[in-house]
């Protein structure tokens, strides 16, 4: 990033949150390089709670391991994040809950249901004083999926296990990191396989490139419209649209798209077209 941040042998060099850019495939993507984090962090030890919350207000999570270190610190850190109210690598549980004003607690569930039974939604519920409510569980959720929809503020974010010093390590020990989900090796000391890293960031963000093309000119590759999102609805022609100008939409009249979202050359699109990565986009507005 052009950024310099304090690297040593010991553990705890960086003591403040440094920001830095990097541009990426034409995205300018922000890293923060953040204060180590200890056990009771969650509590507010070693100023944990200030270091998580701005963790919380990211898009993705990067935790930096040492590979010559013990395993056990990832448990630790993910034990933190969690009690924060942090879930990594996770969807919202599909709970529908509808408040009422009377008639008791109901509990429907539309699969079938393991870990969650009658008494024991009864029990969650009245421990949270919630007298009257309908509860639907559209999947084999957990007691504390069930919390975490009644609390209402956790946030669901994807994380990257960044393992550094592979070069430390024997092939043994490398290949027993590689059963770890969502894991890259790296070694920042020889630079060694960055370009894997920022794929798997971009993969992780969910960004897509779009170019634009004036009307009888080359389109522009120089510098493409990011869109971001993980739902299909924030990568269509009406998400591109609002992200060169909100009252773009309502002129529109069609687009005409050329890559591989569609099925042939310079095909007219409406706007809750679904846009892939490097799509050329043509807008036609109402005359």
């Amino acid at each position: 990033t052009g950024v310099e941040s304090l690297a040593a042998d010991y553990e705890f060099t960086t003591l403040t949150c440094i920001p830095g850019t990097i541009n990426y495939r034409g995205a300018n993507i922000q890293l923060l390089d953040l204060p180590g984090i200890i056990e009771g962090a969650k509590d507010g030890k070693g100023r944990g709670k200030q270091v998580i919350a701005v963790a919380r207000s990211c898009n993705l999570i990067l935790i930096v391991l040492d590979a010559a270190k013990p395993a056990v610190h990832k448990r630790i850190i993910e034990n933190e994040l969690e009690g924060f109210g942090i879930r990594l690598n996770k969807q919202p549980p599909n709970i529908v809950i509808r408040k009422r004003d009377k008639g008791g607690i109901a509990f429907t569930s539309a699969v079938q249901a393991t870990h969650l039974d009658n008494d024991s939604v009864m029990q969650i519920c009245k421990e949270y004083r919630i007298n009257s409510v309908d509860i639907v569980l559209r999947e084999d959720a957990t007691e504390d999926d069930l919390i975490d929809v009644i609390e209402g503020n956790r946030v669901y974010i994807p994380a990257l296990y960044v393992v550094n010093k592979v070069d430390a390590i024997s092939m043994e020990e490398l290949e027993l990191y590689d059963r770890l989900p969502y894991y890259v090796p790296i070694s920042s000391g020889k630079e060694w396989n960055f370009d894997g890293l920022l794929d798997e960031i971009w993969d992780n963000l969910k960004l897509i490139r779009i170019y634009t093309k004036p009307k009888g000119q080359i389109p522009d590759f120089n510098e493409p419209v990011i869109l971001k999102g993980e739902r299909d609805s924030q990568h269509t022609v009406a998400a591109f649209c609002n992200r060169l100008h909100k009252t773009l939409i309502h002129e529109l009249k069609y687009a005409i798209v050329w890559g591989t979202s569609t099925k042939y050359v310079a095909q007219k699109c409406g706007k809750d077209h679904v846009l892939a990565d490097e799509d050329v986009v043509q807008l036609v507005k109402k005359v």
